[in-house]
């Protein structure tokens, strides 16, 4: 009896061993504590030395790949295998793309305890209402700088700059959208036209910028006007406010006809092997010591209103960072424009031949 009480006693410790490790394996890995995160950012936006504290505090290696607009990264996105990257940063149109084509995880906010350093107006956007899928890292506006030195008329528009007596004097960000919206906005058009006959204007404008482009360069345009090469940029902001602060021979312009706006923010992919560390990750950054670290290197408009208030005044006084309300209450966000964005890569393919 004994031994058959001791055979039954160890059929039934199996069994259960059994089934505590059926269930474990059946968690998705991106539920379960890992040791690494693949991370998929844009060039120049985030600190080495975040990147690196957020190592050293949590023990995370991160892996870390850049791109340089949004339809680079979501091309970038579909073309690899699931599980490739954890963490990718879309503007604020390409996050409503993603999320519609289920390319997304819903964040687990309880774990996103930083969000309430994120100014409220930031928040519930109509690209994600209630941030289900994303979580505000930084916004800001593509706008125009000019080498005063250099220029002597005074600018006010994207129109100007078209004129052929800049030929060979501009930098320009290497961004379809940003492009084709400027020049369908100084048509008086949006940022966002669908309209063919529009479309085929819009496309004769922009060829007609093209002989003053210098070079396209949205990884470091200012580097272009710094070291003298280029007389005007038309570039995201951030790189505006370091010219602004290199030297008083640069001045910023928001064009009279609008600003293409953004909202940058962190998402987490479908197929995330590395969940958690993610939302370890978008929380970290979140920090208003974080956020603020990372301002002081790349001086976007900051969303994180705690980690403003820890800015110096010379970052809140750069009117390339801390863009005035009316210049956001005049500019456009792009939007997903359908199937429209064949044409869109068609002008752009031409442009850039």
């Amino acid at each position: 009896m004994k031994r058959i009480f001791l055979g039954i006693l160890s059929l039934g410790m199996l069994f259960a061993l059994g089934l505590f490790a059926g269930c474990s394996s059946k968690q998705p890995p991106s539920a379960l504590e890992t040791k690494e995160l693949n991370v998929f950012f844009w060039t120049e936006y985030i600190s080495e030395s975040v990147v690196k504290q957020f190592e050293e505090e949590t023990g995370v290696k991160v892996n870390f790949v850049t791109y340089s607009s949004n339809e680079d990264m979501m091309a970038k996105v579909k073309s690899s295998a699931e599980g490739t990257y954890d963490i990718v940063v879309p503007s604020d149109y390409a996050v409503k793309m993603m999320k519609e084509e289920g390319l997304l995880l819903e964040i687990d906010k309880s774990k996103i305890s930083n969000l309430s350093n994120i100014e409220p107006s930031y928040l519930n956007r109509s690209f994600d209402p209630n941030n289900q899928y994303s979580v505000p890292y930084m916004a800001g506006a593509a706008a125009i700088v000019i080498n005063k030195k250099k220029v002597s008329e005074k600018i006010t528009s994207f129109a100007q700059i078209i004129n052929p007596k800049y030929k060979n004097s501009i930098v320009a960000l290497d961004d379809s959208r940003a492009v084709i919206g400027a020049a369908a906005n100084s048509m008086g058009y949006s940022f966002n036209p669908t309209d063919d006959a529009i479309l085929e204007q819009v496309a004769k404008k922009v060829q007609e910028l093209k002989p003053n482009i210098k070079l396209l360069d949205s990884d470091s345009p200012k580097t272009a006007m710094l070291n003298g090469e280029t007389s005007i940029g038309y570039m995201w902001n951030a790189e505006i406010a370091i010219c602004l602060q290199e030297s008083q021979d640069f001045e910023v312009v928001f064009p009279n006809e609008g600003c293409y706006l953004f909202l940058d923010n962190m998402c987490v992919l479908k197929g995330a092997k590395n969940k958690v560390n993610a939302e370890k990750f978008i929380n970290f950054v979140l920090r208003d010591d974080i956020s603020a670290k990372i301002s002081q290197e790349y001086p976007y408009t900051n969303p994180n209103k705690a980690a403003v208030a820890l800015l110096p005044d010379s970052y809140k006084n750069n009117l390339a960072s801390n863009i005035p309300a009316e210049v956001f209450a005049n500019g456009q966000f792009i939007q997903d424009v359908g199937s429209k964005v064949e044409k869109y890569d068609e002008i752009w393919t031409k442009f850039t031949k």
